[in-house]
């Protein structure tokens, strides 16, 4: 118990940093930062991210999921994209990214076209905000102002990226402590979420939930044990669609699953399950425009959480690595 009381203290404690420090971001940052130092910035980037989804509509869910974990970890500052080095351990090969998280080489595709136009001005972690953006809008969903202006990060956090990162068995009660932890409300919490409704989980993520939970729709549970096999290390890789209505769309499909008790993830289904969060999902459920309204403020707090500005951090040549000390 007592453990739990001091996570809960030092989640809280961080949250009223980042408010500070978020504050101090939407100040320093703005949607048009690269305007004249980097003018076709924009077109650069849609473009190549239209031509990654076009040979596989799964990567938009992929690229949008990269800026998620990129923020949850020390803000959103582009050490997910390092690789490990002699003198730290990046986050890639970490639990929650290992054999997960991917599209790390149309974010080097993005970075090697931005620096022959604009050598040495685009950060990591502004391409990352962008693509996110770009994703979700290319697939159908809303699109929004993206602030910039961060810089990049010149270390990792394997350790924060173990505890920060919100897993597919988290109950509400974490998820909301996870989300609050980098000053996101529930509302946030439940908006954010609905990135689900692109993207496919592998089988051992929703293994548990399709075999021993009683609130899971029988028949998609049934649908899902067929490339899904109750045995631990039998098939863990499979994968299946969050939202099997529409997997490559973003719309409010993933909250109408929510409340038919469809969510493929423990976490998913856990914001339809008797608490606070009830009425958030059944609202998106019904209003899809609400939806879309919310996830883009939502996205641009995330954006916004304890970013690397002014001196801070450097401007990477090449994403996957920190620049060399002259």
């Amino acid at each position: 118990m007592a453990s739990s009381y001091a996570s809960t203290a030092i989640f809280l404690t961080l949250a009223l940093l980042i408010v500070h420090m978020e504050a101090k971001a939407i100040d320093e940052m703005s949607p048009s930062f690269y305007a004249t130092s980097c003018p076709k910035l924009f077109p650069t980037v849609k473009s190549i991210v239209e031509s990654a989804i076009k040979k596989e509509a799964r990567m938009g869910a992929s690229l949008l999921r990269l800026f998620y974990h990129d923020c949850f970890v020390n803000g959103c500052d582009a050490s997910l994209l390092l690789d490990d080095a002699p003198n730290f351990i990046g986050e890639k090969n970490i639990p929650p990214n290992k054999n997960s998280a991917r599209g790390y080489e149309v974010i080097d595709e993005i970075k090697s076209a931005v620096e022959k136009m604009c050598p040495g001005i685009v950060s990591c972690a502004d391409i990352i905000a962008i693509v996110a953006r770009d994703s979700v809008s290319i697939l159908g969903g809303p699109s929004w102002g993206v602030q910039l202006g961060r810089r990049d990060a010149r270390a990792t956090n394997a350790i924060v990226t173990n505890v920060s990162i919100p897993l597919p068995k988290a109950n509400l009660k974490e998820l909301v402590l996870r989300f609050r932890g980098i000053a996101l409300k529930r509302r946030d919490l439940v908006a954010l979420l609905g990135a689900h409704t692109l993207g496919e989980a592998q089988c051992h993520s929703f293994r548990e939930r399709i075999y021993n939970e009683s609130n899971m729709n029988k028949e998609l549970a049934q649908k899902r044990r067929v490339k899904c096999p109750r045995s631990k290390g039998s098939g863990d890789a499979n994968l299946a669609p969050l939202d099997a209505q529409t997997p490559i769309v973003f719309d409010n499909s993933y909250y109408k699953n929510l409340v038919q008790n469809k969510g493929l993830l423990h976490s998913d289904q856990q914001l339809f399950s008797g608490g606070k969060t009830d009425p958030i999902v059944r609202t998106y459920s019904e209003d899809q425009e609400a939806f879309f309204n919310d996830f883009a403020s939502a996205m641009i707090k995330m954006g916004s959480v304890n970013p690397l500005i002014g001196p801070a951090g450097e401007i990477r040549l090449n994403c996957r690595r920190i620049n060399p000390i002259i």
